[in-house]
């Protein structure tokens, strides 16, 4: 941190001799928590110690700790500042196999809209206020002063990743750093996901499911469609307190994305509404749902153009 309390980000990026630890430790001396990231730029599995939150895990990944596990377990809530933990035998061997850096924005007080598309690019050049930009493989990451709850798919090729999220370090950027605006947190619509007791948030009504009499253009079987769903919405189901939405749409990016290359129709109105049901019955509202699986699958449309 500078004396004015702001964060300055470093002027390394990556090094292309692959000394990922090197960077990592530029970023934590400027107060920005780092993790590795392995094959498939994915933070680290678990632990045997940690696996099946066997070490107390971080309840719904709602905050850091009570892990005190040594390995960079637990994704963006292992990320740390600390050079000592960066730098121990547990997380030496990571980095050894590390293939990018990743940092926990949240946690330096910072919000990236990651925009993942030209036409999410292209919006935010119309829509937000000018910031610090970092080029990525498929667009930019806008990078504002102030943190906020993380979302994904907040519009077509739009994620917001601040708290309870990381982000790869691509470079220092180009640009002052704006306060974070009213404009972006306004994209993120509350989930409703803890209804009182007796109280339905929303419903679907008359309920449409997948089959395949609305597949007729699909390449795969009844089994492979149905086996993925199902999956799928017990994923959905899953997130009791929070999160429903988010991973609605995940859910929805995923499944439509087995169906790119399909000559059509495959159904996925009634995939969509499936798992928009899923969504509803675990206290989300049905308009934020909505929005969230069809953001999902027109992201996958996008990303397979």
């Amino acid at each position: 941190m500078a004396p004015d309390g702001k964060t300055r980000l470093p002027l390394a990026g990556n090094h292309p001799d692959g000394t990922h630890l090197r960077t990592a430790l530029n970023l934590a001396a400027a107060g920005v928590p780092v993790l590795p990231l392995r094959h498939g730029k994915v933070p680290f599995g678990n632990c045997r110690a940690c696996a099946d939150t066997a070490c107390g895990g971080r309840p719904n990944m709602k905050r850091a700790g009570t892990c005190q596990c040594l390995a960079p377990c637990h994704a963006w809530a292992a990320a740390t500042t600390d050079p000592d933990v960066i730098t121990s035998p547990e997380w030496t061997a990571a980095w050894r196999h590390a293939v990018a850096v990743a940092y926990h924005p949240g946690g330096a007080g910072l919000t990236v809209v990651d925009l993942d598309t030209p036409a999410a690019v292209a919006w935010a050049g119309e829509t937000l206020p000018a910031t610090r930009t970092v080029p990525t493989t498929r667009g930019e990451h806008w990078i504002y002063r102030g943190a906020m709850r993380s979302s994904n798919g907040v519009r077509p090729g739009v994620d917001i990743k601040s708290l309870m999220n990381y982000a790869r370090w691509l470079g220092p950027g180009t640009g002052g750093m704006t306060v974070l605006p009213s404009v972006v947190r306004d994209l993120v619509v509350r989930e409703d996901t803890t209804p009182a007791a007796g109280r339905v948030v929303s419903s679907v009504s008359a309920r449409a499911t997948w089959n395949p009499s609305v597949a007729t253009g699909c390449r795969h079987t009844e089994r492979f469609v149905r086996t993925g769903l199902e999956r799928g919405l017990a994923l959905v189901r899953a997130r009791t307190e929070s999160g429903a939405g988010s991973q609605a749409f995940g859910v929805a990016r995923f499944l439509a994305m087995q169906h790119t290359q399909c000559p059509g129709p495959c159904g996925l109105d009634a995939i969509g509404e499936e798992i928009v049901s899923a969504a509803v019955s675990v206290g989300v509202p049905e308009a934020y749902a909505r929005r969230a699986v069809t953001n999902g699958v027109e992201t996958a449309g996008e990303r397979a153009a």
